[in-house]
């Protein structure tokens, strides 16, 4: 009996799985999805949330990971790779509602301007896009007032998804390098 009762647990854990992310994304299901694209109506979504990177302090959420011989000496900090996985929340405070993660990686790429390359995911943990994700892939410059970055894909609700990030740093601290932005995202999507 106590068998029995382990696999029926495991097998309704397994199956609450799709719910709980809000989307069935196994490959039949995903191949299923795929079927009826052709009937499936493109939606617009707009998605505004701060994007909180800590680089100081004893949990940093944001780590150098490579760097050239030259990097400290540029004034572009040249050649630098960070790994993030940084808080996304509803507005600027730090302990306002998270709604996910940014999480990715990003280089300073310019040997005159400040600009970092991301590629990263947004990754949803609540409400109706919880396991969803988007993906940006882009230059940011990080000193002018706003930066243009492309979606270029999702996952979950945001399959096949497209389109534009805005970011604004609204906090930045120079000593410790802590930062919180202020993203506007909008998406194309099915």
């Amino acid at each position: 009996m106590g068998k029995v009762f382990a696999i029926l647990l495991l097998c309704s854990m397994v199956m609450a799985i799709p719910v709980v992310h809000g989307i069935d994304e196994s490959p039949e299901a995903v191949a299923e999805w795929f079927e009826y694209l052709p009937k499936m109506k493109e939606k617009v979504t707009k998605l505004q949330f701060y994007f909180h990177e800590q680089v100081s302090g004893k949990n940093p959420t944001a780590v150098k990971v490579a760097y050239a011989n030259m990097t400290f000496q540029s004034p572009t900090l040249f050649g630098l790779v960070v790994v993030i996985d940084d808080a996304l929340t509803v507005g600027p405070d730090p302990k306002s509602e998270i709604v996910g993660h940014a999480q990715g990686i990003y280089e300073s790429a310019d040997l005159v301007d400040g600009v970092a390359v991301m590629s990263l995911s947004f990754v949803f943990t609540t409400g109706e896009y919880n396991g969803s994700t988007l993906s940006l892939l882009g230059r940011n410059s990080v000193l002018h007032p706003y930066r243009e970055m492309p979606i270029v894909g999702g996952s979950g609700v945001f399959r096949l998804a497209r389109g534009i990030a805005t970011a604004k740093t609204y906090f930045f601290n120079a000593t410790s390098g802590d930062a919180i932005n202020e993203y506007n995202v909008v998406v194309l999507h099915y």
